[in-house]
């Protein structure tokens, strides 16, 4: 079943887009030896675990997962960089000022190395006289390197002149955010659990959804805010909330196609779009999720920076919500902000075509059994081919009158056909003069025929003079059927 929708989604890729595909155990080692195969082992950018639960199933056999993976593969690896991400809040905090520096604040970073080379076994002397070595290790820098970032001062020997040197990092200076990990917890991405309240909120009912946050992430992670997002398993429609509520965060202009086989697609997947982009009836509270810091030692090292910044949201936020609540969840600080809804939640605004689709549209399939196509088959198929767009409705009139079709801003399309194989093998059934004239008489804006039909009794010289190009039908389907 997956071979050939892989095989597929690979052509569709863009060039320089990458593809992200959720699995869990039972599956993973088969998914990743058709991903070689199909992608190349050599475009295999990482395989991420996902914590989709936070609590063990009592009746699990064995050990209880409470993960799946995340595999994701590049079209062209050399031709997909991931994004960096921003900064948590704790990052931040590690840098700090301690001497007044002009050019802002800064973290200490080892100055020594594991590598060995010649002239980087020096000694250095602090402020406070005390003599240092790399003992076990060298020098980073060079000694003449050294003394060019002392005299800049980027060398940090501590408050009182007395610490192992260290080199001073300058948060204006390192790279604009973090590089992505393999390692996405529920605090940051959201579980299942999560997911299940997301749809519950807006009235849905779904099995096992992927919570906003989690596809929000892989939109963070690639590297353009104009992408076309493609979800070609749709289920409940997660991708398209996603993607719109991207948008609205971050301004970007992402598109999504969703795909999705099942008879739900319409009330239940595409229904979950037309509610986040028009408002949905809603009533009880609705949570956002405004911050999420996990607990960690250094956090705990900077407690009044952090509690300052979950504060702020007092201030910052109070007009949006009725209440900004603290509290600490999995090991980590939260920030919600909370809104008693009563009527409405508010949409996020965007817009979407629902479209479902219709037969195949080629003639192997039309011929397939022991009957003719139908005019309307066969009409919606010519068109197709003739002008690549899609006939919504048939006319009435059949080749009992002109065979018109359809038109676009260049043609006029027409069918000459009925599905009466004693016909298609008469006469009756090839293009004349005095057809032609009345198709002629109709085309008041004197665009250009292109004419269907099974044969034709004027020369092409003579049609090309009138404007009209004849197409003989794909096959003689008479025959095909043993007439």
């Amino acid at each position: 079943m997956m071979w050939p929708r892989l095989k597929l989604l690979h052509e569709l890729l863009a060039e320089d887009g990458a593809i992200f595909v959720s699995i869990d155990d039972n599956e993973a080692h088969r998914l990743r030896d058709l991903m070689d195969e199909i992608f190349g082992e050599q475009n295999f950018i990482a395989q991420i675990i996902w914590q989709k639960k936070y609590s063990p199933q009592p009746d699990a056999k064995g050990l209880s997962e409470l993960h799946e993976y995340i595999v994701v593969y590049a079209k062209h690896e050399e031709q997909w960089q991931p994004n960096l991400l921003p900064r948590s809040e704790i990052a931040i905090a590690r840098y700090k000022n301690q001497d007044n520096d002009p050019r802002g604040v800064w973290k200490v970073g080892d100055l020594t190395t594991k590598t060995k080379a010649e002239g980087h076994s020096y000694q250095i002397v602090s402020p406070s006289g005390k003599k240092h070595y790399p003992t076990g290790r060298q020098w980073g820098p060079s000694e003449t390197t050294f003394k060019k970032l002392l005299a800049d001062n980027r060398i940090w020997f501590g408050l009182d002149g007395n610490n192992v040197p260290s080199l001073k990092q300058f948060l204006t200076e390192v790279q604009a955010g973090t590089v992505p990990t393999t390692l996405w917890l529920r605090t940051l991405v959201g579980d299942n659990q999560e997911a299940v309240r997301q749809l519950t909120d807006m009235d849905i009912v779904f099995d096992s959804p992927k919570p906003i946050g989690l596809i929000e992430h892989i939109l963070k992670v690639c590297p353009k805010p104009d992408a076309i997002v493609l979800d070609s398993f749709a289920g409940s429609g997660t991708t398209a909330h996603a993607v719109i509520a991207l948008n609205k965060k971050d301004g970007g202009n992402r598109k999504f196609i969703l795909v999705e086989m099942e008879d739900y697609a319409d009330k239940l997947t595409a229904e979950r779009v037309r509610r986040v982009i028009k408002g949905y009836k809603f009533e009880g509270t609705q949570r956002e999720e405004l911050m999420r810091v996990p607990i960690t030692l250094t956090a705990l090292k900077n407690a009044n920076e952090l509690l300052e910044k979950a504060n702020s949201f007092d201030l910052l936020d109070k007009y949006r919500f009725d209440r900004i609540a603290k509290s600490v969840e999995d090991g980590a600080l939260v920030v919600t902000g909370e809104k008693k809804i009563t009527e409405k939640v508010e949409g996020l605004g965007g817009s979407f075509t629902f479209c479902t689709l219709g037969e195949e549209m080629s003639m192997d399939r039309l011929l397939a059994g022991d009957k003719l196509p139908s005019f309307d088959a066969l009409a919606k198929y010519v068109f197709y081919t003739a002008t690549g767009r899609t006939l919504a409705d048939v006319p009435k009139q059949k080749a009992d009158g002109d065979g018109f079709i359809g038109e676009t801003e260049f043609y006029r399309v027409h069918l000459y056909y009925k599905p009466e194989k004693k016909w298609l093998a008469s006469n009756d059934a090839a293009l004349t003069e005095q057809l032609v004239e009345k198709m002629l008489a109709t085309n008041k804006e004197k665009k250009r025929l292109l004419v269907f039909a099974a044969a034709k009794f004027m020369s092409q010289k003579e049609l090309t003079r009138l404007g009209v190009e004849f197409c003989q039908l794909p096959y003689a389907i008479h025959r095909i059927l043993g007439d």
